[in-house]
């Protein structure tokens, strides 16, 4: 508007001038004429001028806009070189733990075959109970070693777990029907095992009782007097009766040296 009231004074003191001055007399209308040009000229000037103000106002926000994406880009990847390098740390440290695990696996591989190699020689020259289900639970360790289908955790884990039905017989009482194969004869008894100390037999009639001589790896006939505290415990281990003292042959301690 400034520039519309300066174009239009312009043209009036031009006016002014030229009747005070005796100056060429112009027509009004073509005065008035150029004078409305002049105003359209510095409208449309003013257009454009508030135009290219409103374009540069957008294209400022645009610019600021566009700093706070860079810095949050800047802030971000900041944040994901920490977290790759930290990422390449804990990588170094599984590698170190791989390679720690491979080395553990190589040596405890050898260490729990030697495991079962003693358990079994415990087996074979402890008293003979159970024989079957013993010899069966070896072999299936055995068998478990060859896979590479069962993980090293899980070998271990059902080797302590024979280990443990092992240690557990020692201190159970425990009855079962068996075949007793002695003087060359089969026969079905039931067995009588108190902890690892002794292995009894016991016909199904009671006429014949008999002991594990585990020095001699034979059985033993006992006495007719044993056959009922063998029967007693044989009640006790089943639950039949409830616990109590009861006799049972078992062998006399050694001294050890």
């Amino acid at each position: 508007m400034r520039a519309f009231n300066f174009i239009k004074t312009a043209a009036s003191m031009a006016l002014s001038w030229s009747l005070a001055t005796g100056a060429a007399a112009v027509p009004l209308g073509e005065a008035l004429q150029e004078g409305d040009a002049g105003n359209r000229a510095a409208a449309e000037a003013q257009q454009q001028v508030e135009q290219v103000s409103d374009e540069a106002d957008r294209l400022f926000g645009e610019y600021r806009r566009t700093l706070q994406e860079v810095e949050s880009l800047r802030l971000y990847n900041q944040q994901l070189r920490e977290i790759i390098a930290s990422q390449k740390g804990e990588i170094g440290e599984l590698d170190v733990q791989i390679k720690d695990i491979d080395d553990v696996e190589r040596k405890i591989g050898p260490l729990m075959t030697r495991m079962i190699d003693v358990l079994d020689r415990f087996v074979e020259l402890d008293i003979p109970f159970l024989p079957k289900e013993r010899a069966a639970r070896m072999a299936d360790l055995r068998e478990m070693m060859k896979r590479s289908d069962v993980s090293l955790s899980e070998k271990y884990r059902r080797l302590m777990e024979a280990y443990q039905v092992e240690n557990e017989y020692g201190r159970t009482i425990e009855s079962y029907k068996g075949t007793l194969d002695a003087n060359g004869t089969s026969r079905t008894v039931e067995f009588l095992r108190v902890g690892r100390i002794a292995l009894l037999y016991q016909t199904v009639d009671m006429e014949e009782s008999g002991r594990w001589d585990n020095e001699s790896r034979t059985w033993v006939v006992l006495e007719d007097d044993l056959r009922r505290p063998i029967r007693d415990g044989i009640r006790m281990a089943t639950k039949q009766i409830a616990p109590d003292l009861v006799r049972v042959p078992v062998p006399a301690a050694e001294t050890v040296r």
